[in-house]
């Protein structure tokens, strides 16, 4: 069938994708070869595909189609993840808009709209990204929320908690006060922000004293429950045992003393409030202060706000702020720079709030998980965060697992009495009350008797077991699947969650495998704008996925994310690379139907290019195998693809395919053809991974193929010996032709006239390329000559100088006027690296690879002055 002249990127897309679907190619089963295993970082189940995800699936691509090319049982675990605080944050805003409100429904009731949202708006992003050609074992598709992964969650929760690692305590924590639900530590972004730092007057009691105070949230001073100052501080010794007036709520409050308060900062004087600042919860530990906690559950003020009450943070912080400039209180206002954390999920500030929560011990836990990245049992790429991780990993704190949300896997612990520790903690209700009889001793307690705790887990408390429930290694610890597929091999994701899911996977794995979770890590950069900003929806900055595919064919954007994606460095996106892409694509089409159209003939014998023009590029593409190879090896997935590239485009397209084919009007050795499809169906399956589509049409176009010769499933090419003699010679001929057709080009002599060639030999390296500088150059005769040919034109390659016979067509006049205008340029030149090299400073100070190419210049200007005289010699 003959091919079409335009490429149809999405219907070659559909056809290929339905076909590798159709016969099972993604699927994976135990067997007796060596697996290779992927598993995706499972995005949010609601969400839909960003440039993030794009660049994420596409390394991933290419990596599990490398490795099922060269044998391995390849199997890539696609999945979603819950997305607890994301999630029913939508489905809250989804009953609002609906008239409910999330408390008039019970728990199941609400859970039943979550579960409707996400049959509706789930799995949208596992479908596109099989638009993107990825080759996931579908079948395997797993969602954080299955029945079988909750399980697995509920286990490890129960068999920690008896290990004594989980515990319930009341902390300061993370509260985000939109989503109102505790955050962990990771999940809150500090940003730094121009605010004010307010100068208050306190009175000291009984007296007509002051003290001031310095606080950048006026609005928590109605929670005040102390005032510090360091001892060593002797402008406040006077106020030792003293009491201070709180403004406004007139509370009356101890001065204490304690080295913590830093004398330099502000006043010296510390205001005190334990309900709303991590350390100040200390100080009030420490010294047995009053909890005043003023905010409700969304940041408005409570009862304590007095007159405030109900009223958001933020509002009465400028309201409050005029009460007290009204009172005197206030002595000045100072612009102050800050850290504020903000919620990784809603953006919203974050407020510390004491609350009964639960806790997972990390510090014994993450020890392995640490010692396994510094002995480098798991690689990361690039190395650069390793130092990252250690230092995450020395300092970790407490894991706050729990979240006060209803979509999630809910807190196995049961209630049975009203004592704090009247709980227990069990897999089921009915386990729960076999336990609570016998904790309790109260053999007369019914379910009904037990309340379960209301609160859900953290979403990261499921995903960080992915790589082992996804095989079902928790609840059946030796299956055949969990003891064949892990550790998988490589895991592929972003440095910003690398403490939220890296880190806590590699310590799961160690907890209940003993073993790492994965080989490697590669950390990707963060996609960005050529603006160097963070592609981001609020920004307008990021280009929709699907129109880009549309507009480029899934190849082109898989190229042209991969173009400019180094490990670890951020990806400077620019849609023209997508251009870049699609243009590549259609180069290869385009190579394949010159190849298609060539006319065959048995009769014909092969040329003497076409043989010498197959065997160098026979160890050309073995020469960058090994460079490919490498590339791979180190992760650097940008550098495979340019090696690829190249090899495609410069050495295959530019100049074999030129070598090779047949003059105007002749046919072809059908020996030479059959030649050149195998070095084409070898540049299909090292370009396969990253264009698996246009490479699969070609593949199935050159020959009528059953469904076990497919390309997906064909055989990488075997690295063997390759002759660099042959390369450096063919490099050295290559310059030979791009000298002939500079001159065609400068002196307009029509490719269409043949010319002869007459060279002056030094150098013997580009002789068994004759016949293809003949063929390229369109030369009737190469001579071999111990004397310069005069009235020539010439040009130099290394020490060989080559000498082109002049013919009617050249204006012998205006050659010897340029001649010498380039001989008088050249001099010029000359005698300014000349200054440079006679410059005894510069010579001992610049670095030694400039003067290196200054004497570099200098001789190659030589070079360049005594052919140009040769030239003109030959026509004087």
């Amino acid at each position: 069938m003959a091919l079409e002249a335009k490429y149809h990127a999405k219907s070659v897309e559909d056809k290929w994708y339905s076909y590798w679907m159709e016969h099972n190619y993604f699927h994976s089963e135990v067997d007796e070869r060596t697996p290779y295993t992927i598993v995706i970082p499972p995005p949010n189940v609601t969400g839909v595909l960003h440039m993030g995800h794009m660049l994420n699936n596409t390394i991933q691509d290419v990596l599990i189609r490398r490795a099922r090319l060269k044998g391995f049982n390849a199997c890539w675990v696609p999945g979603t993840d819950h997305a607890s605080i994301a999630t029913e944050a939508k489905v809250v805003a989804k009953l609002r808009e609906e008239g409910i409100k999330k408390f008039d429904l019970s728990r199941d009731e609400f859970l039943e709209h979550a579960w409707d949202w996400t049959h509706k708006h789930g799995g949208i992003i596992l479908e596109q990204l099989k638009k993107l050609g990825a080759s996931c074992d579908w079948e395997r598709t797993k969602f954080t929320m299955d029945e079988d992964m909750s399980a697995s969650v509920i286990k490890v929760f129960v068999d920690l908690y008896r290990k004594g690692n989980i515990y319930r305590g009341y902390r300061m924590v993370n509260w985000d006060p939109q989503a109102k639900t505790t955050l962990s530590d990771e999940e809150v972004i500090y940003e730094e922000k121009q605010g004010n730092l307010y100068y208050l007057r306190y009175r000291v009691e009984g007296s007509d004293d002051f003290l001031t105070i310095a606080t950048t949230r006026p609005e928590t001073i109605l929670g005040d429950t102390a005032v510090c100052v360091n001892p060593n501080d002797e402008r406040y010794h006077h106020l030792k045992g003293k009491k201070i007036i709180v403004p406004i709520c007139n509370r009356v409050i101890p001065v204490i003393q304690d080295e913590y308060v830093a004398m330099d900062f502000g006043t010296g004087c510390l205001k005190v409030t334990p309900a709303h600042d991590e350390n100040d919860k200390m100080l009030g530990d420490t010294h047995g202060l009053e909890v005043v906690d003023i905010f409700n559950d969304d940041a408005t003020l409570n009862q304590f706000g007095l007159h405030y009450e109900g009223k958001d943070r933020f509002d009465v912080r400028k309201q409050i702020v005029k009460e007290l400039e009204s009172l005197g209180v206030v002595v000045k206002i100072e612009q102050h720079i800050h850290k504020v954390g903000t919620s990784e999920r809603t953006g919203a500030v974050i407020e510390p709030k004491l609350s009964d929560q639960w806790f997972l011990k990390m510090k014994e836990l993450a020890q392995p998980a640490l010692d396994a990245v510094l002995e480098k049992d798991v690689q990361l790429v690039p190395e650069k965060f390793v130092n990252t991780y250690r230092h995450w990993m020395e300092n970790v704190r407490d894991w706050n697992i729990s979240r006060q949300l209803w979509w999630g896997q809910q807190i196995p612990a049961y209630y049975y009495g009203n004592r704090k520790d009247d709980f227990v903690v069990a897999e089921t209700a009915e386990e729960a009350l076999v336990l609570a009889r016998t904790q309790s001793g109260n053999a007369q307690l019914q379910a009904t008797d037990l309340t379960q705790d209301p609160d859900a887990l953290d979403t990261w408390f499921s995903s960080w077991l992915w790589p082992i429930s996804v095989f079902n290694g928790i609840l059946e610890p030796d299956n055949e699947e969990i003891n064949y597929y892990y550790p998988t091999n490589d895991l592929v994701t972003a440095p910003e969650i690398l403490f939220f899911w890296v880190a806590r996977m590699i310590i799961a794995g160690y907890e209940y495998r003993n073993e790492r979770p994965f080989n490697n890590v590669y950390l990707t950069g963060i996609v960005r704008d050529k603006q160097r900003r963070k592609m981001s929806k609020s920004l307008g900055n990021s280009p929709d996925p699907i129109e880009l595919m549309e507009t480029y064919g899934a190849d082109g954007v898989r190229v042209g994310m991969l173009l400019s994606s180094p490990a670890g460095n951020d990806l400077m996106f620019d849609e023209d690379l997508c251009k870049q892409g699609s243009g590549f694509v259609n180069k290869i089409w385009n190579a394949y139907r010159l190849i298609d159209g060539w006319e065959l003939s048995d009769s014909v014998e092969e040329t003497e290019s076409a043989s010498i023009a197959v065997a160098w590029y026979q160890n050309k593409f073995q020469q960058t195998l090994v460079e490919i190879e490498d590339h791979f090896s180190k992760y650097r997935m940008s550098d495979a693809l340019m090696a690829t590239y190249k090899l495609v485009w410069d050495d295959f397209c530019s100049w074999f395919l030129e070598m090779v084919k047949p003059a105007y009007g002749q046919p072809m050795a059908r020996s030479t053809y059959k030649k050149v499809i195998a070095i084409l169906e070898n540049n299909l399956k090292i370009l396969h991974p990253f264009v698996p589509f246009i490479s699969e049409e070609i593949w199935q176009h050159i020959s009528v193929r059953n469904s076990d010769e497919a390309l997906i499933i064909s055989k990488w090419p075997e690295l063997s010996d390759y002759n660099g003699e042959i390369i450096r010679n063919f490099d050295f001929a290559a310059e030979v032709i791009s000298g002939i057709r500079n001159i065609r080009k400068e002196k307009n002599i029509s490719f269409k006239d043949t010319i002869e060639l007459t060279v002056v030999n030094h150098d013997q390296a580009s002789v068994q390329f004759d016949a293809v500088i003949a063929k390229l150059g369109n030369i009737s005769k190469i001579t071999y000559a111990e004397e310069k040919l005069e009235g020539a034109l010439t040009f130099r390659v290394k020490s060989n100088e080559y000498f082109i016979p002049v013919g009617g067509a050249i204006d012998v006049e205006a050659e010897i006027e340029t001649l010498k205008e380039e001989l008088k340029y050249t001099e010029g030149f000359l005698r300014s690296v000349q200054g440079k090299l006679k410059n005894e400073r510069f010579v001992n100070n610049a670095p030694e690879q400039v003067v290196a190419m200054e004497r570099q210049k200098e001789a190659d200007a030589l070079a360049k002055i005594e052919t140009l005289k040769s030239s003109l010699k030959g026509f004087i």
